[in-house]
């Protein structure tokens, strides 16, 4: 079921957001069981999860939660004329993670981040590095730096957009397609944009990370999950053959044994 809560302006976001959330797992759960909170991708929402967030809560017999970002799903929409910050991942990092964890009373989550939510739980996990705030994180298919692969792709998309099918497929899960769109698209096709790069956050990074990237990534190369094992050396990789840049669409089966397996190893 669909649920949303609001959280006021500050410093950081000028207006009040409204975003929707969704819960995931068995209906019992046992007391002790971990938290999952899933960060979507670039042009997801909580439904474009699909059946993933489910499917793997009620193998770990955990609860989950996915919640879309401020552009996306029936979150509050971005204004056309406002473009996102260069530092929009660090900021829904740094303010709006952790304030929706606040409001929802949720307590050293797992984090499950896919490509733009990947590299949103790889700056959480770098500002944490007692790790008192997060369990541990599963970053599928992140970004720590703009790739000219990356950006072909996302000029890939803008095509398929503005001349195929893909902006009457994302209208059925968002309030406002061309808001989550051209927020995200504008934002990593942007020039000033292409000097950004995390790399110095990956060494801050202490807790449990399992980094998971299809080996036919149309929008990244290994180097994206392999750095984040040079600097945080505790990383676990899994790179899919035959899989491009969703893995847990692709390969779900393999893609939840693996975070089963990895998150009941790290449990304290």
């Amino acid at each position: 079921m669909k649920l949303f809560l609001t959280l006021p302006p500050n410093d950081v976001r000028p207006r009040a957001l409204t975003l929707e959330f969704a819960w995931f797992g068995p209906e019992n759960v046992p007391a002790d069981a971990p938290t999952l909170v899933f960060l979507h991708e670039g042009l997801g929402c909580v439904d474009l999860w699909r059946d993933f967030p489910q499917a793997l809560c009620e193998r770990l017999q955990c609860r989950g939660l996915a919640y879309s970002r401020f552009a996306y799903g029936q979150s509050t929409p971005r204004p056309h004329d406002e473009a996102f910050p260069v530092d929009y991942l660090e900021r829904e990092a740094e303010d709006v993670l952790p304030a929706v964890l606040v409001t929802l009373d949720i307590k050293r989550p797992w984090l499950i981040g896919h490509s733009d939510g990947g590299t949103i739980a790889l700056l959480a996990a770098a500002s944490d590095p007692e790790c008192a705030l997060y369990s541990g994180i599963v970053v599928i298919a992140p970004h720590y730096w703009v790739e000219e692969l990356c950006v072909a792709g996302i000029e890939r998309a803008r095509i398929a957009y503005e001349e195929g099918e893909l902006r009457r497929r994302l209208a059925k899960y968002h309030q406002d397609a061309d808001s989550a769109f051209y927020g995200w698209c504008h934002a990593w096709l942007d020039a000033t944009r292409r000097g950004w790069n995390i790399e110095a956050s990956l060494k801050d990074i202490a807790c449990p990370t399992l980094a998971i990237q299809g080996v036919q990534d149309e929008y990244a190369s290994l180097d994206q999950i392999e750095a984040i094992q040079r600097h945080a050396p505790q990383t676990k990789l899994m790179k899919v053959d035959d899989c491009g840049h969703f893995p847990f669409l692709d390969r779900p089966e393999v893609v939840i044994d693996a975070v089963v397996a990895f998150v009941r190893d790290h449990r304290k």
